[in-house]
């Protein structure tokens, strides 16, 4: 194994808990907007995934949303908190992560502005070699494109890069182009140190 590729939310991020996402539990009390409402316009239907795959940007949508539903409230206050309410690195991960010495990068479904937070403001830049996000890229996992984003860039074999990643589907199409994975679950999450060469 030659690189490790980390999904961010679900692996090195653990903001999604108990059937939903940290930042919708204290949305209302914070902003005085329903955070059902926000979330079902955000993601109740398919235009979410324009963002995610760069073709829309998010402050767009987030102008539309204040617009129709928050008026007193900017785009940009909108953005700051939900990208600092939706921060919550697992510790222990992050452990495994700097203790096996293994050059990585983060494997993301994320757009631009969520990416560009999670690399500087997050301080991934310090741990990791690059962020592949979907936003940026123009494709999301499990699409070929974006493995083939990251071994165009890395100049490994398939057969030498672990993609490690709590969604079923993405891991499926990884294992088809030849890669090493790791399906991430909180049943599986205490073998990955073995995986990863870790000694606890």
């Amino acid at each position: 194994m030659k690189l490790v590729a980390w999904d961010f939310d679900g692996v090195l991020n653990k903001g999604y808990q108990g059937g939903f996402f940290l930042w919708q539990e204290s949305f209302e009390a914070d902003l005085g907007v329903s955070a059902e409402v926000f979330t079902e316009f955000m993601f109740g239907s398919n235009q979410f995934d324009a963002v995610l795959t760069g073709k829309r940007d998010l402050l767009h949508l987030l102008s539309e949303w204040t617009r129709a539903h928050a008026p007193a409230l900017q785009p940009e206050a909108v953005l700051d908190y939900w990208l600092a309410k939706d921060a919550h690195p697992d510790p222990q991960v992050l452990g495994w992560l700097d203790a096996c010495g293994l050059p990585g990068v983060i494997a993301t479904n994320n757009e631009a502005h969520r990416a560009r937070y999670i690399w500087e403001t997050m301080g991934f830049q310090t741990r990791l070699q690059k962020i592949f996000a979907s936003g940026p890229l123009g494709v999301k996992k499990p699409a070929p494109g974006f493995f083939e984003a990251i071994e165009a860039w890395s100049g490994h074999a398939p057969h030498d890069i672990m993609l490690i990643d709590d969604a079923e589907k993405n891991i499926r199409a990884a294992a088809a182009r030849g890669w090493q994975t790791f399906h991430f679950t909180d049943e599986t999450r205490e073998d990955l140190p073995q995986v990863l060469g870790v000694t606890r």
